[in-house]
């Protein structure tokens, strides 16, 4: 039989390995290991808190329990192991408070780490009544001059975002350590209230508390959320002055702040100072360099990365590196990357999936794109944007009401996916459909929101029911811009040119500041009614504004001056600007060929034939004014050249009826009622023929 100091040199050993195992498994050899042991060992409490603190390591509480409950002897030791390791449980904290009941049943009395856990599990619990209750009881039990105790209630008001009272509580604090700093920092910063965490930082440096690692992480983080360039370089100085050791976090966050805030050259030099980058470090400098433009390097980067690291990428890695090549031919980029997603079993993962979809849609790559659309299992909200705007952007407006639809059927609907599918209405004219997505905005609650506002007038007035996008109006107390610049384009589109100018004088009374789609509005209404003398007003007042004129703008200028019959000044305009314009170009000529201005049009037709002799609708243009010219030789060999090249793509129309649009052109012979249509046809042909024989009987009497 062992003797008691074997015994007791025995229980150390193994209370040791306690301390350092966190595998199961290893965790019940050892167990079993003290239960063949001798019986003093077996009956330490001090042995058994501490198996018990390994078990809650190793994430088994029902293990942790069984241990606290086959103890003889429980101290007020084994309730806070016990307690703290549910506390850090979000779905067993309860369980906690259960325990506080037995402690006092059983005559303990709650000390400043009983508390501490409590309060953490608080916490997890999100329960402020739970947690203010705490806070009583501490006061009774005067714990309240305890720091760990005060700091704990500090984080549980932070967590539960009672902001007020966890000021109160840290005010209290005589002795502010870093904990209580950090706690109080951290708390603003969850609570998306970031300034007022960084003036706390502001106030822990100024009392010359020494701020550690996790201070600055947190507040470079901050600063990489706001982007607070100057704010992060004193942050990443202080640092440096401090001497303190950069941890792999803190120089993560240092990463981030950089790439964030736009400045991938230092964030190329911290990060080359990182001698073993994680995932997050790679993620990082990869979505620095995209979304700073540098897309060529974050793609060598990524091939870098794929060489060098131990890590493997994740969904976030080739969500950045899709991003960054979406504007790149998939063939070459997008489908390559595909396949690697592929093959590392990234296939149906959802995030990924959306990335895909919008390069697929970017490279006009529809095909692929219904394809990801029937393989990805369960889609979620963000992926069914993605659809939807990606159709509405190609034109293919039909496609994007029908995966709104499906969206519908199994996710709740937000503003943004009914903004876009409006759009997508408004492009095809679909006014039964737009009606009824207009309904389902008011029953989900969302027709107050000003995106689904904007988006509703635009497609009212598109459609060109301008009532029904007046009233829309009226419902909004202060309508921003967007909604002003949507009716306002409707009045333009339909001639409504005193009501255009008037919602123009309504927009700058009201202290708005018309933008470049307010005017591009405005000068095309002016464009439409010949209004050239209000045009130049417009034209000079951009000017004024500081506002940059794009293409169309330019372009709806030249054609009020060419219908105006200011030839000269619209083709030395022209040749200011862009002199490979052929809209421009092509608009002048029309307007030469109306006004029968030989000597302009010859110049323009030379310029028109150096940019672009292939162009079939150009070409009737030029040969209308080889006509007007009267050079017969030059139309017949321009008539030539247009049936080598082919006959122009007929128009289309469309109407919609009982909630399908039906689209149709000249001859057409696909419609699947089409039979049914030339019998409908023939039929009013024959009413037409019988209303003549009927007209004609009537003048012979």
């Amino acid at each position: 039989m062992s003797s008691p100091q074997e015994a007791i040199s025995l229980a150390t050993l193994l209370i040791q390995k306690c301390t350092s195992i966190n595998s199961l498994i290893k965790a019940r050899q050892l167990h079993a290991r003290v239960i063949t042991a001798t019986p003093p060992i077996r009956k330490s409490p001090y042995l058994n808190n501490n198996l018990l603190s390994m078990y809650s390591r190793c994430g088994s509480l029902l293990h942790s329990h069984i241990v606290f409950d086959e103890m003889s002897q429980r101290t007020i030791v084994s309730y806070n192991a016990l307690i703290a390791a549910y506390s850090r449980s979000r779905n067993n904290a309860h369980i906690a408070f259960d325990l506080l009941k037995q402690l006092n049943i059983e005559g303990f009395i709650p000390n400043g780490p009983t508390f501490t856990s409590l309060l953490q599990a608080s916490s997890s619990l999100q329960d402020l009544l739970l947690g203010s209750s705490l806070h009583t009881q501490i006061v009774k039990f005067e714990f309240l001059s305890d720091t760990l105790v005060q700091t704990s209630l500090l984080g549980m008001y932070s967590d539960c975002g009672d902001l007020e009272s966890s000021k109160k509580v840290f005010s209290c604090i005589l002795k502010k350590d870093a904990m209580a700093w950090n706690s109080i920092i951290v708390g603003h910063m969850k609570n998306e209230k970031i300034i007022e965490g960084l003036y706390f930082f502001r106030e822990m440096i100024n009392s010359e508390s020494f701020p550690t690692q996790f201070t600055y992480s947190m507040v470079l983080n901050a600063c990489s959320k706001l982007q607070h360039h100057n704010i992060g370089q004193l942050t990443h100085a202080k640092v440096i002055i401090s001497g303190l050791p950069t941890d792999l976090p803190l120089l993560n966050a240092l990463l981030n702040m950089y790439s964030n805030c736009g400045d991938t050259k230092t964030a190329l030099k911290v990060f080359d100072n990182i001698e073993k980058p994680d995932l997050v470090s790679w993620n990082s400098i990869l979505s620095g360099l995209s979304s700073n433009g540098d897309k060529d390097k974050s793609i060598k980067m990524f091939i870098h990365f794929s060489k060098v690291s131990y890590v493997k990428p994740d969904d976030y890695t080739f969500a950045i590196i899709i991003s960054a090549t979406r504007s790149l031919p998939s063939c070459n980029y997008g489908k390559p990357l595909h396949a690697q997603i592929v093959k590392l079993g990234f296939d149906s993962n959802v995030y990924i999936a959306s990335t895909l979809v919008s390069m697929y849609f970017d490279n006009l790559d529809i095909e692929s794109t219904q394809k990801l659309q029937s393989s990805i299992p369960i889609k979620d909200v963000v992926f069914w944007t993605e659809m939807i705007t990606g159709y509405a952007k190609t034109g293919d407006g039909s496609h994007a009401i029908k995966c709104f639809h499906e969206m519908s059927q199994e996710h709740k609907i937000d503003s943004f996916a009914i903004s876009i599918v409006l759009s997508a209405c408004a492009d095809l004219a679909s006014n039964n459909q737009g009606e009824m997505i207009h309904c389902s905005s008011i029953k989900l609650g969302l027709n107050i929101e000003m995106s689904v506002f904007g988006s509703l007038i635009d497609m009212y007035a598109k459609s060109g029911d301008l009532k029904s996008a007046e009233s829309v109006l009226s419902e909004i107390k202060t309508p921003d811009l967007k909604c002003w610049n949507s009716i306002l384009s409707g009045y333009g589109h339909h001639g409504k040119v005193e009501k255009a100018f008037m919602i123009f004088d309504e927009i700058v009374k009201r202290g708005l500041i018309p933008d470049e789609v307010t005017y591009l509005s405005m000068l095309s209404t002016c464009n439409h009614c010949g209004l050239i003398d209000k045009g130049r007003l417009l034209w000079s007042s951009m000017k004024e504004n500081g506002l940059i004129r794009g293409s169309k703008h330019y372009s709806c200028f030249v054609g009020l001056l060419s219908r105006a019959g200011l030839l000269e000044e619209a083709e030395e305009m022209i040749m200011e600007i862009d002199e490979c314009n052929l809209e421009m170009w092509r608009s002048l000529l029309k307007s030469c060929i109306d006004r029968r201005n030989v000597e302009v049009g010859s110049r323009v037709v030379d310029r028109i034939m150096e940019i672009c002799e292939e162009n079939l609708a150009t070409n009737v243009l030029v040969t209308s004014f080889y006509a007007l010219m009267g050079r017969w030789d030059d139309v017949a060999n321009m008539r030539r050249k247009m049936r080598d090249v082919g006959e122009k793509d007929a128009g289309l129309s469309w109407i919609e009826l009982w909630r399908s649009t039906h689209v149709f052109c000249s001859g057409d012979e696909t419609h699947p009622k089409v039979d049914e249509l030339r019998d409908e046809l023939v039929s009013l042909q024959m009413n037409l023929m019988k209303c003549e024989e009927d007209s004609v009987r009537l003048l012979d009497m």
